[in-house]
């Protein structure tokens, strides 16, 4: 033991002091992006350009407020709307697939913990019993029954020890090892992340269209009221021989278009019910008392913009970081593919017992043990250590650029979604004027029709357009709050912080 003492001291100095083989990561840096002007179509004002379009709001007359941090992190409630909030928290709860990202979470901690095994005294115990038949004996063991004459041909031996094997890490492939499993474990935390971001924005994506095809339902049942009245008086009339056949049948069929258009809706209705129970953790039907009323209110915020998009807030988006430490976690594992080309430094030793008898061995047996050190050095595999090296290096490469293509991504989706977001408050003005107009349409067709100036076509084509522009402002008033809720994400927003 005295004579491996300064062994092990020389060991344990070459891990300290030899370089650990592989590329030494260092975090990517993409340099700086150009500054692109935003695609922002500005707050629209009662101004207009000289083809009619609304003129956006510039300096002083742009009263939007600046997205900040705070309203990208926790972005439902900048809503103040309860039910959405308990939906969100349901779905962090509850969702299988967000459960589902958090047990990939717990493997990648195992995993971690199984790495540091490389690093301790690997030790196994064993034990064995032989009952064997001899022409002759030459077992030391047997010495002593040769030795007294014994005629028997035949003896037992039992055995029982540990055998124990310690690899000194000194080219670090067990380091590096490490060092993979610790970045696997922050992307696995980042993808989780990612996963929440993705879930919080789908709850209130579904939640919003929900409300906004409640909103559509109540628009067509108002219209078909009214059509439906008219069609009565119509009806009404020509019954008592005063009337228009044509415009009673062309009344008919307004009323029959419009019920028809509803029982659509309806489904569309359950099928958002059903999406968000199932996001939320509960099977489909769980959800439907609380989503049945659709509340008085409006869910459209004040416009708001975002004055550039840095890099660190691209960078600091979970997809991206997930990206970034999974390159990390790659480039670690070149440094383990390489280390396979060194030697292998163990110290070895066993310790146990043996007996001709069972009693004895229980007892006092013949104790024997060794401890020493071994090296492993493979001199010729054919050249797949090579092979593996290069493997590694190129999924190396090809994870940078997944990297690099993950921050295009990331500013192409805020660039669209908030081109979408500025730009549908623009055809939302538009939509608020068309309907304004249409609604005197009606108005006026109707007393045209009255005073025998218009036939009653005018009035159904009136009735008509107004049915469509007030479903179609509905979902500019929804959509425009689905692109904010796009943009929220892809700004990296929905990760609870408290």
């Amino acid at each position: 033991m005295k004579r491996l003492i300064p062994f092990l001291a020389i060991a344990a100095a070459g891990c300290c002091l030899l370089p650990t083989v592989g590329p030494d990561y260092s975090s990517p840096d993409s340099g700086e992006i150009p500054a692109y002007a935003l695609p922002d179509a500005g707050y629209p004002t009662t101004n207009r350009t000289e083809i009619g379009e609304w003129k956006p709001a510039e300096g002083e007359d742009d009263v939007r407020a600046l997205v900040t941090t705070n309203d990208v992190a926790n972005w439902w409630r900048s809503f103040d709307d309860a039910v959405l909030t308990n939906l969100v928290a349901s779905a962090v709860a509850d969702n299988l697939s967000f459960r589902m990202a958090q047990k990939r979470l717990e493997q990648s901690r195992w995993a971690l913990f199984g790495s540091y095994a490389a690093f301790m005294p690997q030790v196994t115990f064993g034990a064995s019993g032989t009952m064997g038949h001899h022409e002759r004996y030459t077992s030391s063991q047997y010495s002593s029954w040769l030795a007294s004459g014994s005629k028997r041909n035949y003896g037992d031996l039992f055995r029982g020890g540990f055998d124990a094997s310690w690899e000194i890490d000194i080219f670090g492939g067990s380091r590096r090892a490490t060092e993979a499993a610790w970045a696997e474990l922050q992307e696995s935390w980042w993808n989780l992340a990612d996963t929440l971001v993705s879930l919080t924005s789908e709850v209130g994506s579904e939640y919003i269209q929900l409300r906004t095809t409640q909103q559509r339902i109540a628009v067509a049942r108002t219209n078909l009221v009214l059509q439906t009245e008219t069609y009565e008086i119509l009806k009404s009339r020509f019954d008592s021989g005063i009337g228009d056949e044509l415009a009673v049948n062309q009344s008919k069929y307004v009323v029959d278009q419009t019920h028809a258009t509803i029982p659509q809706l309806l489904a569309e209705e359950e099928k958002l019910k059903n999406a968000i129970a199932v996001l939320t953790g509960g099977i489909p039907g769980s959800r439907h008392e609380e989503l049945a009323e659709c509340p008085e209110r409006d869910w459209l915020l004040a416009p708001a913009k975002i004055a550039d998009i840095p890099l660190d807030m691209i960078r600091a988006r979970p997809d991206v970081r997930a990206a970034e430490r999974k390159l990390a976690a790659q480039t670690a594992k070149v440094g383990v593919a390489k280390s396979l080309w060194f030697p292998k430094l163990y110290i070895n030793g066993y310790l146990g017992v043996e007996s001709v008898k069972f009693h004895k061995f229980l007892g006092k047996g013949d104790f024997y043990g060794s401890i020493g050190p071994a090296v492993s050095w493979p001199i010729f595999q054919g050249g797949s250590i090579y092979a593996n090296v290069k493997e590694a290096e190129s999924r190396m490469d090809e994870v940078f650029l997944n990297y690099e293509y993950t921050i295009q991504r990331a500013y192409q989706e805020v660039r669209n979604a908030y081109a979408a977001y500025t730009q549908e408050y623009h055809r939302y003005q538009a939509l608020k004027g068309a309907v304004k107009a249409a609604q005197d349409a009606v108005a006026i067709s109707n007393d045209l029709y009255k005073n025998g100036l218009k036939d009653f076509t005018a009035v159904i084509d009136a009735q008509r357009s107004l049915l469509s522009l007030e479903e179609s402002l509905v979902i500019s008033r929804g959509q425009i709050t689905i692109d904010l809720i796009s943009l929220y994400k892809a700004l990296g927003g929905g990760i609870i912080s408290d």
